[in-house]
């Protein structure tokens, strides 16, 4: 029977069994990351033998799949040849170049979610999973490059479920992950239910890798941001830039957070020298100062999606700030020039 999500299996003797699937344009590091750690938590010394668990490559054929950077990894199996696996790991990259998950992945997506295998989307495999339909009801982890790429292509999500502030989620028998280096922290997390924690530090070590990253942790903050230091204030940070076009009010804010609205206040003053709600309002700024000089969006569009009630109100705000209207700011700020300032 396979081990209850919250509750640890350590010191199990049977292998764990990984199915990995590569979506066309993956991302090498979220792969390599995963399966390394894996490698190296699986047997002792430096044998690399598949010993506490193995792992396999499965695709729709055996036909190489080309990674983002052009590396290319032959699955090992078919998905009508592969046998059944502890956990089902879909592995994303580039959404906007290529192909993305054919009907037949989709279809084995949605087949392991009818077995006991627990699903795991790291970088945009969430796409996947959602596209599959086994993600109702589930809470679920998409980086915050990727947050409005999501919503757009799912417009029926729930978005209390989406989650693009934290490095993972782990919800019942449904694992998802924003990407990059926290695909070693996923694999860490996944693994220390199974094993002793002294196996998974070990791997981790000879990684270089002091520590894995907790699910709650935050992600990094996106560019142009003034960086906080303090984990809170950066999770916080990052909801705003989330929630833009729907500014999330101060109480609902720190409900997120766990903080009483009276904490958040303290501590984003302290860390930022700002109040939340003037932090806010700076990113809704900056953000719409972006977008007029590398769209051709409409000033009410843009006022729109930055969280203003109209043109008008993004037009008062924008005179306190840089003492002149949108249009004018952007006459005077060709795209071309604002390109070349940003290279």
């Amino acid at each position: 029977m396979f081990p209850d999500p919250i509750h640890s299996n350590a010191g199990t003797s049977r292998q764990l069994r990984f199915g990995i699937v590569l979506l066309p344009n993956f991302t090498l590091t979220a792969f390599s990351g995963f399966v390394d750690l894996l490698r190296l938590a699986s047997d002792e010394g430096d044998m690399s033998r598949p010993v506490r668990c193995s792992w396999t490559i499965v695709g729709e054929s055996l036909v190489p799949v080309r990674a983002s950077c052009g590396i290319q990894v032959t699955p090992w199996t078919t998905f009508d040849e592969a046998r059944s696996f502890d956990y089902v790991v879909v592995v994303g990259g580039l959404l906007h170049s290529g192909p993305s998950a054919s009907k037949a992945t989709l279809q084995f997506i949605h087949d392991a979610a009818e077995t006991s295998a627990t699903l795991v989307g790291i970088c945009t495999g969430a796409f996947a999973l959602m596209r599959a339909g086994v993600m109702d009801g589930y809470r679920m982890c998409v980086s915050w490059f990727h947050y409005w790429d999501f919503v757009e292509r799912f417009p029926g999500v729930d978005e209390r479920n989406l989650v693009a502030d934290r490095l993972f989620v782990i919800d019942r028998r449904r694992i998802t992950c924003s990407g990059g280096r926290a695909s070693i922290d996923v694999a860490a997390a996944i693994l220390l239910r199974h094993f002793e924690a002294t196996v998974v530090q070990k791997a981790l070590r000879i990684m270089l890798v002091d520590d894995a990253q907790k699910g709650n942790a935050p992600q990094p903050h996106p560019p142009g941001l003034e960086p906080a230091t303090h984990p809170k204030v950066r999770r916080a940070i990052l909801l705003m830039e989330q929630h833009i076009g729907q500014p999330l009010n101060l109480t609902e804010l720190a409900k997120r957070l766990e903080m009483s609205v009276r904490q958040l206040e303290r501590l984003f003053t302290a860390e930022t020298g700002k109040s939340p709600h003037a932090y806010g309002r700076q990113i809704r700024i900056r953000t719409a100062s972006w977008l007029l000089t590398s769209s051709d969006r409409s000033v009410a569009d843009i006022a729109s999606s930055c969280g203003f009630s109209d043109s008008s109100h993004l037009g008062r705000e924008f005179r306190k700030e840089f003492g002149e209207s949108p249009n004018a700011y952007r006459v005077a700020r060709p795209q071309s020039q604002h390109a070349l300032a940003d290279t």
